[in-house]
């Protein structure tokens, strides 16, 4: 690896810690006090603790260490030597736990009729930890190296091998826990999953605008003057007039729409105005993300 991969993998090797440290919380403290699951590795984990009370933290390492020798070779060192380390760092955590619940240094949180309540707090723990791995380069083995390993020598698609490795686990799981919590477990997912892309792309939303006008010189003009933001012009045409039009396009916050378009249309009430949804923007004016996946 080179240097510049060496300094970025330091730099993330806290953050990637703190977000395994989140997810073994949320594991011990939410999903195994009320018997929930889990998919991936991780749910063959717990399925292990529901069946001869096998520690997570072992068997989520010894379950990782035949992948690890595969995907080392397949898929590169720099991309295991960040799945590694969230591995451990998993491990550790969960170990961690283990040792703090067993002190009754922590209660984890259980109930024997709300168990919604359960389900909703285990996916923005699980979710809010995995996000914060991933989005730091990390992840935390298991399911997504089989999937990487699929893609590689398969060519299947990445999400459809991770989705149908946690349906076997969920399913699996049926042997030892009841449907209603299997159920309960399908609502912690879907929050885990909203929780990893609010972290990864971004909780900043912004609008993108594209406006077709014969006046994008005053416009883009304006749009400098009184919102301080950037603007791209691209020549267009129309493909029935053929008149020569231009194509304004700028980012802005989502308080700032309405003065943009109240801007538009006063110097143009004909302008054609596409706004759209932008999950994450980086950049000048907006959040610099120095944070940089080497993986």
């Amino acid at each position: 690896m080179s240097q510049i991969e060496w300094t970025t993998f330091l730099r993330n090797m806290l953050p990637i810690s703190i977000g395994t440290a989140i997810y073994a919380f949320g594991l011990h403290y939410f999903v195994i006090s009320n018997e929930l699951m889990e998919g991936g590795l991780t749910g063959i984990a717990l399925l292990f603790y529901y069946a001869i009370n096998a520690p997570p933290s072992i068997t989520t390492l010894l379950l990782n260490i035949p992948l690890f020798l595969i995907g080392w070779k397949t898929l590169g060192k720099l991309s295991m030597l960040y799945t590694l380390w969230g591995t451990l760092s998993l491990s550790l955590f969960l170990w961690i736990m283990e040792i703090f619940i067993h002190h009754r240094l922590i209660i984890p949180f259980t109930t024997n009729h709300d168990y919604l309540l359960a389900a909703l707090y285990a996916g923005v723990t699980l979710g809010s930890g995995l996000g914060i791995v991933f989005r730091f380069g990390g992840t935390t083995g298991g399911s997504d190296i089989i999937a990487q390993l699929g893609h590689r020598w398969r060519g299947w698609s990445v999400g459809q091998v991770i989705l149908a490795f946690d349906s076997a686990v969920i399913l699996v799981s049926l042997l030892y826990i009841s449907q209603e919590k299997v159920l309960y477990t399908m609502v912690s997912i879907f929050i885990s999953t909203r929780m990893i892309d609010y972290i990864t792309q971004g909780a900043y939303a912004a609008k993108a605008f594209t406006v077709i006008s014969e006046h994008g010189d005053q416009i883009s003009h304006s749009i400098c003057e009184e919102l301080q933001r950037g603007v791209t012009i691209f020549p267009g045409r129309g493909a029935y007039s053929k008149l020569k039009k231009e194509v304004v396009y700028c980012v802005v916050a989502r308080q700032e729409v309405r003065r943009l378009k109240a801007l538009i249309q006063a110097i143009d009430p004909q302008a054609f105005i596409i706004i759209s949804n932008v999950q994450e923007v980086l950049g000048e004016g907006f959040r610099i993300d120095n944070t940089k996946s080497s993986s």
